[in-house]
């Protein structure tokens, strides 16, 4: 039994979001067909332990799933009457083929991945929505995974559900005159969700592997569906570049572990390989865009022996494009501490210093840590110190908070008679 319900659990993870957007694209319903997804689903576990999961599990998926669909729509009339409105009107936008009898499931999901990044939807309602369908996760999952209570994941999952519905929005894939204006919202989508795994807003730990994760396979599923997009590689690319360094990025303890400070014979060779790969494919064949700048910044950090090694000239050079491109006082203040390595601590300090009035940078602990480490590079530990306990104030996880707190008590030593 154990055995079989992991390949049930397997063939559910891979298949669910083909399924659901297969559904969605048939019924025009999100919660119908989340509803018979996982009334499918169930009737897999019981089934398949006893019988073995079939050749084609996201066809027999779908069989399941569309009977469950048409019995609770001939229990509903009125239901049914409003989805038949809808099917019309959308089938008569872009029809959609039907499904050839035991053939393989198609896959949909570049609709699913649009709908859920609809910039009628507010932001945070995107992503929660992406994790719910696209990843697959539990409403209580995805409120843990940004540390909110169900019940607020739940009303911002059943508001972006309704806008959907009452909005009428289309599940389709914008026309190439719309793509270049929608694609960056459904990348920034996936990009949220990495950040968030790669660096957590608060909490107990600094990483979130399994958000980090699931946003490289969410960027992977892109890609496959928009191979000509140079920005999806561009992602993906700096998701595997960065991710690449998940090992050394944390102490025996969950401290963080800078940058100078890593170990970079366990960093993962072969995917800094594909990402280094992806970031090229991202820079070729036209004007670059802000994740392919990005990706080609994290491989010239990923492929530098050592921190001494690193060609910071050519890592300034990116983020003047990248601010070019996407100005931000991110970039700004990222840009200034490669400047410190490239010229020394007080050229960055004068770059930070020139950031002091930016509103987003008010309440972003990582623009007083680098103050302080380049005061405390200067001599100046007084300043350093008051630098490193603003940071701390400011900082959102433990081990943030915790290697902060040590780096202020080694520059009060050193200011110590």
């Amino acid at each position: 039994m154990g055995e079989a319900t992991t390949s049930v659990e397997a063939v559910f993870r891979e298949e669910r979001g083909r399924l659901l957007a297969a559904l969605v694209r048939r019924f025009g319903d999100l919660d119908l067909a989340e509803e018979v997804t996982s009334e499918a689903i169930e009737a897999a576990l019981a089934h398949w332990p006893a019988d073995g999961v079939p050749s084609k599990p996201g066809a027999w998926l779908m069989t399941t799933a569309r009977r469950k669909a048409v019995d609770r729509l001939r229990r509903d009339q009125a239901f049914a009457a409003r989805l038949a409105i809808l099917q019309v009107e959308a089938d008569r936008a872009d029809p959609v083929p039907a499904p050839e009898p035991g053939g393989e499931l198609p896959d949909e999901r570049l609709q699913l991945f649009f709908t859920c990044a609809h910039p009628a939807l507010a932001a945070e309602d995107r992503t929660a929505l992406t994790l719910r369908c696209l990843a697959g996760l539990t409403t209580p999952e995805v409120a843990r995974a940004f540390l909110v209570e169900s019940a607020t994941m739940a009303k911002r999952i059943t508001r972006a559900k309704k806008k959907i519905r009452e909005a009428r929005i289309p599940f389709r894939v914008p026309g190439a005159d719309e793509l270049p204006g929608r694609l960056p919202g459904v990348l920034q989508v996936l990009y949220s969700i990495f950040t968030e795994g790669y660096a957590a807003s608060s909490g107990a730990n600094l990483q979130r592997l399994d958000l980090a994760e699931e946003a490289i396979r969410l960027a992977r599923i892109l890609r496959r569906l928009l191979p000509a997009e140079r920005e999806v590689a561009g992602l993906l690319g700096l998701m595997l570049l960065v991710h690449a360094r998940r090992d050394a990025r944390t102490g025996p303890g969950g401290e963080p572990v800078l940058l100078d400070d890593q170990d970079r014979s366990r960093w993962d060779a072969p995917m800094i390989t594909d990402g280094s790969e992806l970031a090229v494919a991202a820079l070729t064949g036209g004007p670059p865009g802000p994740y392919g700048v990005q990706a080609a910044i994290a491989a010239v950090h990923d492929e530098a022996a050592d921190l001494a090694s690193t060609d910071w000239a050519q890592i300034v050079a990116l983020y003047d494009v990248l601010h070019a491109l996407a100005p931000s006082p991110v970039v700004r203040l990222n840009r200034a501490a490669a400047v410190a390595m490239r010229d020394g601590p007080q050229a960055g300090l004068d770059l930070l210093d020139a950031l002091a009035g930016e509103p987003l940078l008010r309440g972003h602990h990582p623009y007083p840590a680098a103050r302080a480490d380049l005061l405390h590079r200067l001599g100046r530990h007084a300043e350093a110190a008051a630098a490193y306990r603003e940071a701390i104030g400011l900082a959102g996880t433990e081990p943030e908070r915790a290697m902060l707190q040590r780096r202020l008590d080694a520059t009060e030593r050193t200011d110590q008679p």
